[in-house]
Parts: C-alpha cells; sequence; structure tokens
C-alpha cells in the first residue's frame, strides 16, 4: 500500500465484487470507506482507520463533501498508534471546526502518550510537571504548586503518601488552578480530582505479571483530568476550576503499607488496608476531602479504579456514579453530546458501609477477590465518605474504556482517551 492516500467517504456498500463486510476499497491513489449502515457508521471508520494505519498508510488525507467532524475524529481515532501519533490531514476548511478537530487530537494525543509512558520514565513527581506544562501551554493564567514526600502527610494528603511511601520516589501531588482572564477572586465553580498511580504492582496483595502488565495506566484518571481541562480551555471556558491530583507508585518495600494498617483522614475517617491493591480510592479520597474543604459546588472524580465496573460495562463504555440524579443527567447528556460511552451504574447512601471493619470506620475492601458482588459501587460508596453528606454535586468516573493491552478492532493498544471530551462538556455545561 501506498504511504500517503487519499480518503473519501461514501454511504453506500462497496459493489457486488466485494464482500458486504468490507469497510474499504482502493482504486489507484485514492480509498474509499463505505458506510452503508448508518447507525454503526462511526465505528466502521473508526474500525476502518485501524486497518490502515496496521496496513502501513502514512499521512492519510481526507477529502470530499461527506466528512463531518464526528467522522474524521472517528478515523483520527482508529488511526492513531502508540508508534505513529499523526494526525491525518482534515478535510475540513471551517477553521472552527479544524481548531476543534486539532484541540481534541492535542489534548487525546496527550492523555493517550503519557499513559503509554514507560514506569520508570514517568514517576508521582515526572506527572505532575508534565501535567502543569502542559496546562500552561493553554493559557497563561494556571497557578499550580507541588506538593512532595513528608510534606503530603503535614498538608493532609494521607492516602496519596501511604500508598507511595514504599517507593524510593516519592509520592506527589499537584493542585492547580485555572484562573479566567486572569481573575483570583472568582469563586471555584469545579474542582477535578484524579487518581495518578504511575505504577501499580498491588503492593503486599501482589499482582500476578498478568495483572500487573498494564499497570502504567493506572494514572489514567490524572491523564484524562489534565487533557479533558486542557480541551475545555481550549473551547473557551471561563468558569474557574481547581484540579488535584493525587499521585504515587505502589510498589513493595520495607517502608510499605501493609494489611491491618489504619489510616486516619482529616475528615474523622479512619480506614482499615484490607488489600493494598485497593490503593486508588485512597489517593482519590485525598483529593476529595481537598475539593469539599474548598467548598467547590461541582466536584468530578476520574480514575482506573475497579475491574468491577470493566465486568459490568465492558470496552466501550466508563462507567458513571452518582447521588445527584440532576447532576449525573448533565453528565449523561453531554457523553451522548460527544458521542462517547457512559453507562451509569448504582450508587446508594447503603453503598458507604459496604466495606465493614471491627477496627475502623470502614475498610478499603472486603477480603474478596475482585472486591465482592457491586465492587465497583462499593469503591463508590467509600469514596462518597470524603465529599458532603449527600454527596449533592458530586460524580465519579470510573474509566472503564480507558486502555486496551492489545489491538483491537477498532482501537491500537494503549490509551484511548474515550471520555476525555465528556468531562471537558460536563466541566462547561455543570
Amino acid at each position: 500500500m501506498q504511504n500517503s492516500l487519499t480518503i473519501n467517504l461514501s454511504h453506500s456498500s462497496a459493489d457486488e465484487s466485494w464482500s458486504e463486510h468490507t469497510l474499504y476499497t482502493q482504486q489507484d491513489n485514492r480509498i474509499t470507506i463505505h458506510t452503508p449502515d448508518t447507525d454503526n457508521a462511526l465505528m466502521r471508520i473508526q474500525k476502518a482507520g485501524r486497518q490502515l494505519a496496521a496496513n502501513g498508510l502514512l499521512q492519510p488525507h481526507l477529502e470530499g463533501p461527506d466528512w463531518g467532524i464526528e467522522e474524521q475524529w472517528a478515523f483520527a481515532q482508529g488511526y492513531y498508534s502508540p508508534q505513529h501519533r499523526e494526525a491525518p490531514l482534515w478535510a475540513a476548511e471551517d477553521p472552527e471546526v479544524v481548531h476543534e478537530l486539532q484541540s481534541r487530537f492535542i489534548a487525546s494525543d496527550w492523555v493517550r502518550n503519557i499513559m503509554n509512558t514507560s514506569p520508570e520514565d514517568l514517576s508521582p513527581e515526572e506527572l505532575i510537571t508534565q501535567a502543569a506544562r502542559f496546562l500552561s501551554s493553554a493559557s497563561d493564567h494556571i497557578r499550580y504548586e507541588y506538593i512532595v514526600g513528608e510534606d503530603l502527610l503535614k498538608q493532609g494528603y494521607v492516602g496519596t503518601y501511604h500508598v507511595g511511601r514504599g517507593s524510593d520516589r516519592p509520592p506527589a501531588a499537584l493542585v492547580l488552578d485555572y484562573l479566567p482572564d486572569g481573575d483570583d477572586t472568582l469563586p471555584i465553580s469545579v474542582g477535578l480530582v484524579g487518581k495518578g498511580i504511575t505504577f501499580d504492582s498491588g503492593g503486599y496483595s501482589i499482582k500476578t505479571s498478568e495483572g500487573m502488565l498494564a499497570m502504567k495506566h493506572d494514572m489514567g484518571g490524572a491523564a484524562y483530568q489534565v487533557g479533558a481541562l486542557w480541551l475545555a480551555i481550549r473551547r473557551g471556558l471561563k468558569k474557574r476550576v481547581r484540579l488535584y491530583l493525587c499521585c504515587a507508585e505502589n510498589l513493595i518495600s520495607g517502608h510499605a503499607y501493609k494489611l491491618g494498617d489504619i489510616l486516619r483522614y482529616p475528615n474523622g475517617t479512619s480506614v482499615e488496608i484490607v488489600n493494598t491493591d485497593a490503593e486508588g480510592r485512597l489517593v482519590m479520597a485525598d483529593g476529595l476531602h481537598k475539593a469539599t474543604v474548598d467548598d467547590i459546588p461541582v466536584i468530578i472524580d476520574a480514575a482506573t479504579l475497579t475491574g468491577a465496573a470493566h465486568v459490568a460495562v465492558g470496552n466501550e463504555y466508563n462507567a458513571l456514579f452518582s447521588m445527584d440524579d440532576e447532576l449525573a443527567n448533565t453528565a449523561l447528556a453531554c457523553a451522548r453530546d460527544e458521542t462517547e460511552g457512559l453507562w451509569r451504574l448504582p450508587l446508594e447512601s447503603f453503598h458507604r458501609n459496604k466495606c465493614p471493619s471491627p477496627f475502623a470506620d470502614t475498610a478499603n475492601s472486603v477480603a474478596t477477590k475482585g472486591g465482592g458482588a457491586g465492587g465497583a459501587s462499593n469503591a463508590a460508596g467509600f469514596l462518597s465518605r470524603f465529599v458532603s453528606d449527600d454527596a449533592q454535586g458530586w460524580l465519579h468516573f470510573d474509566l472503564s474504556a480507558a486502555f486496551y493491552g492489545k489491538d483491537m478492532a477498532a482501537w491500537s493498544a494503549g490509551g484511548t482517551a474515550m471520555g476525555i471530551r465528556t468531562i471537558a462538556r460536563v466541566i462547561s455545561d455543570s
């Protein structure tokens, strides 16, 4: 196949000499992607993009009047891979459409690339440094603070400190403000909290090699929040937003946290550790508590938190949890508008008590493989202890569709960034 080809889009099937399942056909220097099934058109385009990339196509040029913005974006998502991070040449000529496509691509490329980075090259401190640098490229009105090592404990980041204390590379947190027009008198409208576990061995509840292989992506929640905020800023965000990234390596050493330890958070909640591999909720509790103390009316967290959510919704959706029906409906509407998969799973106040402990207010999980029945809801219930009592104004995204361990029909192996558009729109619309 030639390295540079023009890509057209057709809403009719390939001619009868081809299989009815043919995604694209080629004639001379022109490829035509066929989308006769309008209900499944975007997925067909994305799969065609993945096939063309796998077959060695370089520098695709999208051409013709049928390439709408979502069709172009679907192709770009499939065409992307960790070793070929190029955008196609867009068919769009409207400057606003080009700006939106380029903004999506830059944000998603940053998210996907940093999720694919070797954990040796991405310590907690490196993650927060890269996050602050990337967000500063979107606006001159970014202010931030790094909190590292022992200072975390002094400032009440109990979970982040203890989860990361087993590593030679210290845990770290980033607190970053986006100030529209540089106005620091504006009240904070939205708080974003991201899980930044740069590598997760499971700690003393150690994972298998197979289960550990992809754990460089366990900082996906932090990456998503950075990408979403960057995209929202590029779309003209006029709200003040505060970002909290809680970052650590979950490793084993003589200084690592242990089963049976009890952590005591600044809000008075004591937590018994019954599974050191349920570490994400411990670091997220820090960010949620800080956002609540800062009296932020809308708090959105994102984390690659539970395998249970992935079992429930599969590869095509992220999972949403909330006790605020109106805000949850806003998030679901945003996902539909952004053509991203999002599914709401159960969360009630009783889920706060699904991880009982005889020694503390709660355990961080249950001593059952996978967290037991309803594990994703129980994890969300644990998090709800660190927001307001009625949990209004809070959304929890469990990022089930954030990463693939191998090439799929529509996605390359690695991070996907599927969901950052939804969060970016929620930031603006909530």
